[in-house]
């Protein structure tokens, strides 16, 4: 891995050109007094460095005579250690993870400059650490002021998002193979789940199964809370309580990736707890899933990120409408956005070392247009939410439909040609939910 790391910097230092790159490693975050949630890096720090300690800065500077790469870290320090984990230390950084460079991270404010002073321009990105953007914008501020002394120096900081996220949007096979992994062990905990989902037992109850299944599979816990929503439960996109009892006629929709050395999955399927589909519960699945192949259809180099999103749009405007759900003209329900009140999201997102990863979706007017390498979800769904109030032009809910809540997710990776549903393996056909 050493030698992909060294690779994306060498990509990135090759796009800032004179400038200087900084970045920021996660701070601690507290879940109560004084106990700590279990550490995760930044995401462009980790894809640049492969670090995964608190307190550190590195540094990318192209047009240092002898210093390109430079880490902050924190010293060893044995006493410390014992109560907290062991650290790589400042020689650690030089010999395990390539840093032509390293220092204590108290002496960041003495060092810094000697890397700044002569570059053209500051990429940083101003993120939640207040604290440490100041000191950015210090350093930043007193190089202008003796710029006319040197006439070199920074004369601006560029977001270096700018720079890095169009890097972390392609996957290269070692990203992918780990993106893989994320699905394999998340695939087998969705299929434990379907087999295991009966009425009477609770949403948790589900959820200790699914992410057992992570982290007995070598997966370091759940990509993101996860979501075991029973019922119109359902119905709340970003439902965590997972604390109901399941029942006969329920749905049960979860929403569970795994993450893997970083990189997640993604995967939501919905299917009857008591075995069979109602009529309704069935229309609507059907309806959802009809969506969501299309939209997968429309993965492929040369299209735009929203031809997925228009096409399961137009599926699902075109169900309601023969549900009685929505009644009017295809095309001006969609241009009028009628349809938002069952499919109020979007249907894609990019997925990696983030869950919602990051890369552009436009470009001002511009879609941003798929190419391979880009990994994204593709998620339709359909929501009968209690308490829906229709537009003054659209029929009464009938109450039959009250309480659906549908969701189907894969992971879907553009290929050359094409694309690959990564978690093609997870059941979503109908005759394979029933029992």
């Amino acid at each position: 891995m050493q030698t992909e790391y060294r690779q994306r910097r060498e990509q990135l230092m090759a796009k800032i050109g004179s400038g200087t790159a900084i970045f920021r490693s996660a701070p601690t975050a507290v879940m109560h007094n004084d106990v700590e949630y279990v550490y995760r890096q930044d995401s462009d720090f980790f894809y640049l460095t492969g670090f995964n300690e608190a307190q550190a800065v590195a540094v990318l500077a192209p047009d240092h005579p002898e210093h390109q790469f430079i880490l902050f870290v924190q010293p060893k320090d044995p006493e410390k250690e014992v109560w907290n984990g062991y650290r790589c230390g400042v020689e650690g950084a030089k010999e395990l993870y390539g840093a032509d460079a390293a220092y204590s991270i108290a002496e960041l404010d003495e060092k810094l400059p000697q890397y700044l002073e002569k570059a053209a321009c500051i990429y940083y990105h101003l993120g939640r650490d207040h604290h440490f953007n100041n000191k950015i914008l210090q350093h930043y501020q007193n190089l202008l002021l003796s710029y006319p002394k040197r006439g070199t120096g920074p004369t601006s900081i560029v977001d270096a998002g700018t720079v890095i996220n169009n890097l972390r949007l392609y996957k290269s096979k070692t990203e992918l193979d780990l993106i893989r992994q994320a699905v394999e062990i998340a695939a087998e905990a969705h299929d434990h789940a379907l087999k295991n989902a009966t009425p009477g037992r609770y949403e948790y109850e589900i959820q200790a199964e699914i992410e057992h299944i992570f982290r007995l599979r070598g997966g370091m816990g759940p990509a993101y809370p996860s979501i075991v929503a029973s019922g119109a439960n359902a119905c709340v996109l970003h439902y965590i309580e997972n604390n109901c009892k399941m029942q006969e006629h329920d749905l049960l929709l979860i929403d569970a990736g795994c993450a893997y050395g970083y990189y997640n999955s993604d995967i939501t399927r919905t299917f009857p707890v008591g075995g069979k589909f109602t009529p309704e519960q069935k229309a609507l699945y059907e309806i959802v899933l009809a969506a969501q192949k299309q939209a997968i259809a429309e993965v492929k180099p040369g299209n735009s990120f929203h031809a997925p999103h228009n096409a399961a749009v137009r599926i699902l405007t075109e169900g309601l409408v023969e549900l009685g759900l929505l009644k009017g003209e295809i095309d001006k329900l969609i241009a009028e956005e009628k349809y938002k009140p069952f499919y109020m999201h979007r249907t894609s997102h990019w997925l990696g070392l983030d869950v919602h990863d990051v890369g552009v979706y436009q470009y001002g007017e511009n879609p941003q247009i798929l190419q391979a390498g880009q990994v994204l979800t593709i998620e339709p769904g359909l929501y009968i939410v209690p308490n829906t109030k229709p537009a003054e032009d659209q029929p009464e809910i009938d109450p039959r439909w009250v309480g659906i809540g549908i969701r189907i997710e894969d992971d879907v990776l553009v290929t050359q040609d094409g694309n690959e549903v990564l978690t093609a393996k997870v059941p979503k056909e109908i005759k394979d939910l029933e029992r």
